[in-house]
């Protein structure tokens, strides 16, 4: 178990949950990394005494498709700020009969369908890391999202697999039934990976509230999915995310020994004297501290 560090909570999701009573957003940061510019400015306010960093995953007015993302400079700009908890809020379709569009589900597994478009991993170019990804997802702060969302009345998921396909299509008939027959997964959706490989290789602690908004094209007898329909469930869904973000705020502790937070200790695996200064430089705010 790593050391008590000081907990810093970011929400990664759409434009609008920082719209909230009682916040008051502190200032807005303008980031560069050595992976460009993150998704917009990272917007920090103050929930139930604590600051809570806000970004938009797609940039404000939706400009960014899933497979354009930039990840790797979202998660590296959080890091800077000092941020240590993750939580994503993402649109999800159902692919369960028991979840109904509204309900929250915070999965417990990822099975990646993504193609190889995206940069997946802060390594590379002098440096070779690997980390263990078999559970994804931070069970603390899955059950804080739980227990957040049960708290404002909300139905919740607990656990379950998330899909993650590339997009930006939706699913066809034979993928939705494929997956459903072969995964059995609870929900389908397109940014999960990389956001949680690159939080599990920066030791960020990180969990998705997944808000269900349709149920693909599998659900027979039903209507099929349409972009309309999505965009209705998620206007309804904003304001439980919200709650549940403020409520996650105020209850989360003060710090936190999560094993997530050492996730890259023993990661790097190329020898220390073949590190160039460039890939020390390009990645002291994730490993610097191994390197002291």
């Amino acid at each position: 178990m790593s050391e008590a560090k000081p907990i810093a909570l970011a929400v990664i999701g759409g434009s609008g949950v920082y719209e909230m009573s009682g916040v008051e957003v502190v200032a807005e940061h303008d980031i560069e990394t050595p992976f460009g510019k993150p998704s917009d400015m990272i917007v920090e306010t103050r929930i139930e005494c604590r600051s809570v960093y806000f970004l938009p995953r797609h940039g404000r007015g939706h400009i960014h498709l899933p497979s354009e993302i930039p990840n790797r400079a979202n998660i590296f700009a959080l890091k800077t700020l000092g941020v240590t908890h993750v939580l994503g809020v993402s649109a999800v379709g159902i692919m369960q009969e028991h979840i109904l569009p509204g309900d929250m589900i915070v999965p417990d597994q990822l099975f990646d369908r993504t193609r190889g478009l995206r940069d997946a991993t802060f390594f590379g170019d002098g440096i070779v890391g690997h980390v263990m990804f078999a559970d994804p997802f931070c069970d603390e702060l899955r059950a804080i999202a739980i227990q957040s969302a049960k708290d404002v009345g909300v139905t919740v998921h607990d656990g379950g697999s998330y899909v993650c396909m590339e997009g930006p299509q939706f699913s066809t008939r034979a993928e939705s039934h494929f997956y459903r027959k072969t995964l059995k997964p609870s929900v389908i959706g397109m940014t999960a990976i990389p956001e949680a490989k690159l939080a599990r290789e920066a030791e960020m602690c990180y969990a998705i509230i997944a808000t269900g908004t349709d149920y693909d094209c599998w659900h027979e007898g039903e209507e099929d999915v349409t972009v309309e329909a999505i965009i209705e469930v998620l206007h309804q869904n904003a304001d439980m995310a919200k709650a549940i973000v403020k409520k996650a705020a105020g209850i989360l502790p003060e710090t936190s020994s999560c094993e997530c937070l050492s996730s890259a200790e023993f990661a790097i695996i190329t020898a220390p004297d073949r590190i160039s200064e460039a890939a020390r430089e390009r990645l002291k705010p994730l490993y610097g501290h191994y390197w002291e």
